[in-house]
């Protein structure tokens, strides 16, 4: 099996390429080949998968045609820039997250020769727009706030189309917010929600741009590999026509996630975290929906964590080799 990984370099990309490296397989399938492309270098840990390394930005001229022209059976879609920089830089938000995408499917379309990959898409729940009921169900509408949150619908539309026209056999992940992320802060507004974790561990001092009773719903990185390693392992027929789905998580407000930092490393680590408001911020992260009903993702085999301390736990024993700063 020959697998492609946009956006290699990225968080999920990283940890999802590490853990198939590891694994040899992907669900019962044996892997032969790697193709990891970025904007940045990828790297691949020593393992004896053959890798292609591709460096390049998906909507330039001529880089999806490089990446199809091994036609990997399976390709896993998690480039993009985040939230915050989308929002902020409307060319380059539009350009990575729609034009690349586009790029990629039309690619795979004009391949003809009975091409058809299986194409897993990290969308985002920014896809959704208020007003918001008490929970997301698996019917409410798309009507983003944010250029991101747009750029991820249009993205799933894409998705739904050529599947239905047969060019791809596609699956679209809606995240939740992916914490506590490791290494340094991204640009992505809901950046916060792992800093004022990820920091006061290393011993470090936090910001937090909101109020603490912010809610929203969390996964951890571990969980998100997960997301993406089930979704290639499902049908069309296990899909049917709606191939995007919320993804499950743990729905929580900013003063719990503390709470739990507290419960597992003490008031002197919960005591890192300083406010300090952030309109732009603060009008993103109230665009987003706060709690999602996640049944069909669920009934499909989809998991996730079952509390805020179990994600904190998840970060120390993979970032942190099990040590609290």
């Amino acid at each position: 099996m020959h697998i492609l990984v946009t956006g290699a370099t990225g968080m999920i990309g990283r940890k999802l390429t590490a853990r198939l490296a590891k694994d040899g397989a992907l669900n019962g399938a044996a892997i032969d080949k790697f193709t990891l492309t970025d904007v940045f270098p990828s790297a691949l840990p020593p393992s004896a998968i053959a890798t292609n390394i591709v460096t390049g930005d998906l909507a330039s001229p001529g880089c999806a045609e490089q990446l199809i022209a091994g036609r990997p059976d399976v390709i896993f879609h998690t480039a993009g820039v985040v939230s915050g920089e989308a929002e902020t830089d409307f060319d380059k938000g539009y350009r990575s997250n729609l034009d690349g995408m586009l790029a990629l499917v039309e690619v795979i379309r004009r391949a003809g020769d009975g091409y058809r990959p299986k194409l897993i898409f990290t969308s985002s729940c920014a896809a959704f727009g208020g007003p918001f009921p008490d929970a997301i169900g698996d019917d409410f509408h798309l009507t983003p706030h944010t250029s991101y949150g747009t750029q991820k619908a249009m993205c799933e539309l894409l998705l739904s189309d050529y599947s239905r026209r047969g060019f791809l056999d596609g699956i679209g992940l809606r995240l939740p917010a992916i914490c506590v992320r490791p290494g340094a802060p991204n640009k992505a507004a809901s950046g916060f929600f792992s800093s004022i974790i990820r920091e006061p561990l290393a011993g470090h001092e936090a910001v937090l741009p909101v109020d603490d009773d912010v809610l929203h719903t969390h996964a951890s990185p571990r969980a998100a590999v997960g997301f993406l390693i089930h979704a290639a392992g499902l049908s069309r027929h296990d899909l049917g026509p709606r191939i995007n789905l919320t993804m499950p998580g743990v729905s929580c407000t900013v003063t719990e996630q503390i709470a739990a930092l507290r419960r597992i490393a003490g008031d002197n680590v919960a005591a890192r975290i300083r406010r300090e408001p952030d309109p732009l911020v603060i009008r993103i992260v109230n665009s987003w929906p706060h709690r999602f009903d996640a049944k069909r993702a669920r009934a499909l085999g989809f998991t996730a964590e079952q509390s805020f301390d179990e994600i904190i736990r998840v970060h120390i024993d993979d970032e942190r080799g099990g040590a609290i700063g």
